[in-house]
Protein backbone atom coordinates (compact mmCIF):
# COMPACT_ATOMS: atom_id res chain seq x y z
CA UNK A 1 0.00 0.00 0.00
CA UNK A 2 1.33 3.51 -0.71
CA UNK A 3 0.85 6.29 1.95
CA UNK A 4 -1.86 7.59 0.03
CA UNK A 5 -3.88 4.19 0.43
CA UNK A 6 -2.59 4.04 4.00
CA UNK A 7 -3.87 7.24 5.37
CA UNK A 8 -7.69 6.91 3.92
CA UNK A 9 -7.70 3.52 5.36
CA UNK A 10 -6.57 5.03 8.67
CA UNK A 11 -9.27 7.44 8.17
CA UNK A 12 -11.65 4.90 7.22
CA UNK A 13 -11.33 3.17 10.39
CA UNK A 14 -11.41 6.00 12.47
CA UNK A 15 -15.09 6.83 10.84
CA UNK A 16 -13.71 10.68 9.92
CA UNK A 17 -13.25 12.39 6.60
CA UNK A 18 -9.70 13.54 5.91
CA UNK A 19 -8.23 17.62 5.37
CA UNK A 20 -5.82 17.79 2.18
CA UNK A 21 -4.05 21.04 1.99
CA UNK A 22 -2.44 22.47 -0.66
CA UNK A 23 0.56 25.40 -0.85
CA UNK A 24 3.39 26.18 -3.61
CA UNK A 25 6.63 25.23 -3.21
CA UNK A 26 8.75 27.99 -2.56
CA UNK A 27 5.88 30.12 -1.49
CA UNK A 28 6.70 33.09 -0.39
CA UNK A 29 10.70 31.87 0.22
CA UNK A 30 12.00 28.39 0.39
CA UNK A 31 12.52 28.46 4.10
CA UNK A 32 9.06 29.66 5.09
CA UNK A 33 7.67 27.06 2.79
CA UNK A 34 10.00 24.38 4.90
CA UNK A 35 8.58 25.47 7.99
CA UNK A 36 4.97 25.44 6.84
CA UNK A 37 5.50 22.03 5.29
CA UNK A 38 6.65 20.66 8.57
CA UNK A 39 3.64 21.92 10.52
CA UNK A 40 0.99 21.10 8.04
CA UNK A 41 0.50 17.77 9.89
CA UNK A 42 0.71 18.58 13.15
CA UNK A 43 -1.74 21.42 12.53
CA UNK A 44 -4.46 18.95 11.09
CA UNK A 45 -3.62 17.89 7.11
CA UNK A 46 -3.95 14.45 6.35
CA UNK A 47 -2.53 14.77 2.94
CA UNK A 48 -0.37 17.78 1.48
CA UNK A 49 -0.67 18.80 -2.29
CA UNK A 50 2.69 20.44 -3.11
CA UNK A 51 2.10 22.91 -6.38
CA UNK A 52 5.05 22.39 -8.71
CA UNK A 53 5.43 26.28 -9.67
CA UNK A 54 4.93 27.57 -13.34
CA UNK A 55 4.71 30.45 -15.26
CA UNK A 56 1.32 29.72 -16.72
CA UNK A 57 -0.99 27.90 -14.39
CA UNK A 58 -4.40 28.25 -16.53
CA UNK A 59 -6.45 25.89 -14.30
CA UNK A 60 -5.90 28.00 -11.17
CA UNK A 61 -7.31 31.43 -10.01
CA UNK A 62 -5.83 34.47 -8.95
CA UNK A 63 -4.51 33.79 -5.88
CA UNK A 64 -2.69 30.49 -6.61
CA UNK A 65 -1.42 32.33 -9.60
CA UNK A 66 0.13 34.87 -7.64
CA UNK A 67 1.09 31.81 -5.23
CA UNK A 68 3.15 30.34 -8.82
CA UNK A 69 4.58 34.18 -8.98
CA UNK A 70 6.43 34.66 -5.87
CA UNK A 71 7.47 30.86 -5.78
CA UNK A 72 8.92 31.49 -9.29
CA UNK A 73 10.62 34.98 -7.65
CA UNK A 74 12.28 33.25 -4.98
CA UNK A 75 14.03 30.75 -7.74
CA UNK A 76 11.63 28.03 -7.38
CA UNK A 77 12.32 25.49 -9.73
CA UNK A 78 11.09 21.47 -10.27
CA UNK A 79 14.07 20.48 -8.00
CA UNK A 80 14.15 23.01 -5.32
CA UNK A 81 10.65 21.53 -5.14
CA UNK A 82 11.72 17.69 -4.61
CA UNK A 83 14.27 19.03 -2.33
CA UNK A 84 11.72 20.43 0.18
CA UNK A 85 10.17 16.47 -0.01
CA UNK A 86 13.29 15.24 0.49
CA UNK A 87 13.80 18.34 3.32
CA UNK A 88 10.55 16.84 5.24
CA UNK A 89 10.95 13.31 5.01
CA UNK A 90 13.68 13.50 7.38
CA UNK A 91 10.96 14.14 9.80
CA UNK A 92 7.57 12.45 8.66
CA UNK A 93 7.93 9.87 6.84
CA UNK A 94 3.81 8.92 7.00
CA UNK A 95 2.11 11.87 5.60
CA UNK A 96 1.26 11.67 2.25
CA UNK A 97 2.80 14.32 -0.24
CA UNK A 98 1.29 14.45 -3.83
CA UNK A 99 2.79 16.98 -6.36
CA UNK A 100 0.46 19.01 -8.60
CA UNK A 101 0.83 21.03 -11.69
CA UNK A 102 1.50 21.14 -15.31
CA UNK A 103 3.17 18.52 -17.45
CA UNK A 104 5.48 21.23 -18.85
CA UNK A 105 7.67 21.68 -15.75
CA UNK A 106 8.09 17.81 -16.05
CA UNK A 107 8.74 17.20 -19.89
CA UNK A 108 11.66 19.50 -19.36
CA UNK A 109 13.15 18.34 -16.34
CA UNK A 110 12.91 15.14 -18.22
CA UNK A 111 9.95 12.38 -17.57
CA UNK A 112 12.26 9.00 -16.52
CA UNK A 113 14.47 11.52 -14.20
CA UNK A 114 11.73 13.32 -12.77
CA UNK A 115 9.91 9.88 -11.56
CA UNK A 116 13.09 8.21 -10.24
CA UNK A 117 14.09 11.48 -8.05
CA UNK A 118 10.19 12.09 -7.19
CA UNK A 119 10.05 8.16 -6.34
CA UNK A 120 13.31 8.89 -4.68
CA UNK A 121 12.31 11.87 -2.46
CA UNK A 122 9.64 10.68 -1.51
CA UNK A 123 6.56 11.77 -3.30
CA UNK A 124 3.54 9.82 -3.07
CA UNK A 125 1.40 10.74 -5.84
CA UNK A 126 0.44 13.41 -8.59
CA UNK A 127 -2.00 15.62 -10.18
CA UNK A 128 -1.27 16.82 -13.79
CA UNK A 129 -4.07 18.56 -14.66
CA UNK A 130 -3.54 19.50 -18.35
CA UNK A 131 -2.74 15.78 -19.14
CA UNK A 132 -6.09 13.86 -20.10
CA UNK A 133 -6.24 10.28 -20.02
CA UNK A 134 -5.92 9.99 -23.81
CA UNK A 135 -2.35 10.88 -22.93
CA UNK A 136 -1.68 8.40 -20.15
CA UNK A 137 1.15 7.15 -22.08
CA UNK A 138 3.03 10.36 -21.27
CA UNK A 139 3.27 10.32 -17.52
CA UNK A 140 0.25 8.70 -15.77
CA UNK A 141 1.64 4.65 -17.12
CA UNK A 142 5.17 5.21 -16.30
CA UNK A 143 3.91 7.20 -13.07
CA UNK A 144 2.37 3.61 -11.88
CA UNK A 145 5.05 1.97 -12.81
CA UNK A 146 7.32 4.11 -11.21
CA UNK A 147 5.16 3.21 -8.14
CA UNK A 148 3.01 6.70 -7.83
CA UNK A 149 -0.11 7.13 -7.53
CA UNK A 150 -2.06 9.12 -10.66
CA UNK A 151 -4.69 10.96 -9.22
CA UNK A 152 -7.52 12.41 -11.76
CA UNK A 153 -9.59 15.12 -11.53
CA UNK A 154 -13.67 14.75 -12.04
CA UNK A 155 -15.53 17.98 -12.94
CA UNK A 156 -19.73 18.33 -12.44
CA UNK A 157 -19.50 17.91 -16.32
CA UNK A 158 -17.73 14.21 -15.80
CA UNK A 159 -20.90 12.34 -16.76
CA UNK A 160 -21.09 9.01 -16.58
CA UNK A 161 -19.93 8.31 -19.97
CA UNK A 162 -16.52 9.64 -19.46
CA UNK A 163 -16.09 8.36 -15.73
CA UNK A 164 -14.49 5.06 -16.68
CA UNK A 165 -12.04 6.44 -18.67
CA UNK A 166 -11.21 9.06 -16.05
CA UNK A 167 -10.89 6.16 -13.57
CA UNK A 168 -9.03 3.74 -15.48
CA UNK A 169 -5.49 4.37 -14.60
CA UNK A 170 -6.28 6.56 -11.41
CA UNK A 171 -4.75 5.03 -8.19
CA UNK A 172 -4.67 7.07 -4.29
CA UNK A 173 -8.03 8.90 -4.36
CA UNK A 174 -10.27 11.22 -7.24
CA UNK A 175 -10.12 14.66 -6.81
CA UNK A 176 -13.53 15.83 -7.95
CA UNK A 177 -13.93 19.43 -8.75
CA UNK A 178 -17.02 20.81 -7.28
CA UNK A 179 -17.28 23.89 -9.24
CA UNK A 180 -16.82 24.25 -12.93
CA UNK A 181 -14.15 27.35 -13.13
CA UNK A 182 -11.07 27.93 -11.94
CA UNK A 183 -9.83 27.28 -8.63
CA UNK A 184 -10.62 30.04 -5.75
CA UNK A 185 -14.44 30.77 -7.54
CA UNK A 186 -17.68 30.51 -4.97
CA UNK A 187 -18.70 28.25 -2.57
CA UNK A 188 -19.65 24.58 -3.55
CA UNK A 189 -23.42 23.27 -3.22
CA UNK A 190 -23.49 20.77 -0.69
CA UNK A 191 -26.22 18.88 -1.88
CA UNK A 192 -25.35 18.98 -5.11
CA UNK A 193 -21.51 17.20 -4.55
CA UNK A 194 -23.11 14.74 -2.00
CA UNK A 195 -25.17 13.89 -4.79
CA UNK A 196 -22.11 13.42 -7.61
CA UNK A 197 -19.52 11.94 -4.91
CA UNK A 198 -22.68 9.19 -4.77
CA UNK A 199 -22.71 8.97 -8.44
CA UNK A 200 -19.39 8.63 -8.64
CA UNK A 201 -18.96 6.09 -5.86
CA UNK A 202 -21.16 3.69 -7.94
CA UNK A 203 -18.40 3.52 -10.62
CA UNK A 204 -15.06 3.31 -8.20
CA UNK A 205 -14.06 2.31 -4.64
CA UNK A 206 -11.46 5.22 -4.79
CA UNK A 207 -11.98 7.56 -1.73
CA UNK A 208 -13.36 10.94 -3.62
CA UNK A 209 -11.94 13.88 -1.92
CA UNK A 210 -13.61 17.19 -2.91
CA UNK A 211 -11.98 20.64 -3.59
CA UNK A 212 -12.98 24.15 -4.49
CA UNK A 213 -14.27 26.72 -2.57
CA UNK A 214 -13.90 25.55 0.85
CA UNK A 215 -12.68 28.28 2.85
CA UNK A 216 -13.43 27.83 6.53
CA UNK A 217 -14.32 25.52 8.72
CA UNK A 218 -17.76 25.27 8.85
CA UNK A 219 -17.63 24.75 5.18
CA UNK A 220 -14.60 22.22 5.48
CA UNK A 221 -16.97 20.18 8.15
CA UNK A 222 -20.16 20.22 5.34
CA UNK A 223 -18.03 18.88 2.49
CA UNK A 224 -16.51 15.90 5.13
CA UNK A 225 -19.89 14.78 5.92
CA UNK A 226 -20.28 13.70 1.94
CA UNK A 227 -16.87 13.09 1.07
CA UNK A 228 -13.77 11.84 2.33
CA UNK A 229 -11.63 14.39 2.41
CA UNK A 230 -11.86 17.75 1.99
CA UNK A 231 -9.63 20.18 -0.32
CA UNK A 232 -8.42 23.93 0.65
CA UNK A 233 -5.53 25.34 -1.15
CA UNK A 234 -7.09 29.04 -2.28
CA UNK A 235 -7.69 30.01 1.09
CA UNK A 236 -4.51 29.30 1.99
CA UNK A 237 -2.56 30.58 -0.30
CA UNK A 238 -4.44 33.78 0.05
CA UNK A 239 -2.90 33.76 4.15
CA UNK A 240 0.45 34.11 2.74
CA UNK A 241 0.06 37.54 0.66
CA UNK A 242 -1.93 38.43 3.65
CA UNK A 243 1.15 37.77 6.59
CA UNK A 244 3.40 39.14 4.03
CA UNK A 245 1.12 42.41 3.96
CA UNK A 246 0.46 43.00 7.66
CA UNK A 247 4.62 41.87 8.25
CA UNK A 248 3.22 39.07 10.25
CA UNK A 249 4.99 35.38 9.92
CA UNK A 250 2.91 33.35 6.51
CA UNK A 251 3.92 29.85 8.30
CA UNK A 252 1.78 30.81 11.34
CA UNK A 253 -0.77 32.46 9.44
CA UNK A 254 -1.25 29.61 7.17
CA UNK A 255 -1.18 27.04 9.84
CA UNK A 256 -3.90 28.91 12.40
CA UNK A 257 -6.01 28.35 9.18
CA UNK A 258 -5.32 24.82 8.84
CA UNK A 259 -5.85 24.08 12.77
CA UNK A 260 -9.57 25.84 12.26
CA UNK A 261 -9.76 23.51 9.25
CA UNK A 262 -8.52 20.45 10.96
CA UNK A 263 -10.70 20.39 13.74
CA UNK A 264 -13.88 21.04 11.84
CA UNK A 265 -13.78 17.94 9.79
CA UNK A 266 -12.49 16.33 13.07
CA UNK A 267 -15.72 16.91 13.91
CA UNK A 268 -17.46 15.04 11.85
CA UNK A 269 -18.28 11.77 12.71
CA UNK A 270 -19.58 9.64 9.33
CA UNK A 271 -21.64 6.36 9.95
CA UNK A 272 -19.48 3.08 9.91
CA UNK A 273 -19.50 1.20 6.54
Amino acid sequence: MSRIDKRFAELKKQGRAGLVTFITAGDPDFDTCARLLEGLPEAGADVIELGMPFTDPMADGPSIQAANLRALAAGATLKKTLDLVRGFRRKDDVTPIVLMGYFNPISAYGVDKFLSDAKKDGVDGLIIVDLPPEEDDELCIPAVKAGLNFIRLATPTTDDARLPAVLQNTSGFLYYVSIAGITGAAAPDTAAVATSVSRIKKHTDLPVAVGFGIRDGARAAEIARVADAAVVGSALVERIAEAQAKGSDPAEHVLALVRELGAAVRGVVKAAA
